[in-house]
């Protein structure tokens, strides 16, 4: 018997799962689609239905690790009920993430480097962390409005500050061990933005990740 095929869309999926993951642990640069196509189980022909190119595949895979973590946020504040820690809910469920942080930490510090050498890379990746920083702006707005967060902190700059300890923990994690000093980063932005200091159970989380 041979296998059934799968839906045009279920295929797609699974490539860009597939890719995802290979240039995660790989590069742009480096990898193939001949090591993707093989990886996913089809011909590069077959690939190439999907993606017209490697880089429209790749930047895909941007689009894809985006959604989840933007869901994983999104799940984060719905579970904290106290406006004020909306924000470390968020940062705190993506350093804990064991399937999000490494495929979309990789991807974005080689981003970083694939951008100085292509113009598209580049325009796209910039566009991107925009819309990354838009939701936590916008988060940090509505934790404004709900009285979580005091209304004379600047949410455009407080959302980039953010996205800025969330590349040193990347950059952390690729050094393996930069800065033992999570409790006390974490903490210092905690009271900050909300006169809280993290709680004995937080603390101990932040220096264990």
């Amino acid at each position: 018997m041979t296998p059934s095929r799968l839906p045009a869309a279920e295929r797609r999926a699974a490539v860009l799962d597939c890719a995802c993951r290979v240039f995660s642990e790989g590069s742009y640069r480096g990898t193939t689609t001949a090591e993707i196509a093989k990886e996913a189980g089809v011909t590069e022909p077959i690939l190439y239905r999907h993606f017209e190119s490697k880089r429209d595949l790749y930047l895909a895979c941007f689009e894809e690790c985006w959604g989840r973590v933007r869901s994983m946020w999104e799940e984060a504040i719905a579970g904290e009920s106290d406006p004020a820690l909306w924000v470390g809910a968020m940062g705190r469920s993506f350093l804990e993430s064991a399937e999000h942080r490494p495929v979309i930490s990789n991807l974005w510090v080689q981003a970083l480097a694939e951008a100085s050498e292509d113009d598209e890379i580049r325009r796209y990746l910039r566009d991107h962390m925009r819309e990354v920083h838009q939701f936590v702006a916008d988060v940090i707005r509505r934790a404004q409005a709900a009285r979580g967060i005091p209304k004379d902190r600047d949410a455009d700059a407080e959302a980039w500050i953010f996205l800025a300890i969330g590349l040193l923990s990347m950059a952390d994690r690729v050094l393996e061990g930069l800065s033992a000093q999570w409790p006390e980063i974490v903490g210092s932005r905690r009271r900050w933005l909300t006169g809280r200091d993290l709680s004995p159970r937080e603390k101990k989380s932040f220096a264990l990740r």
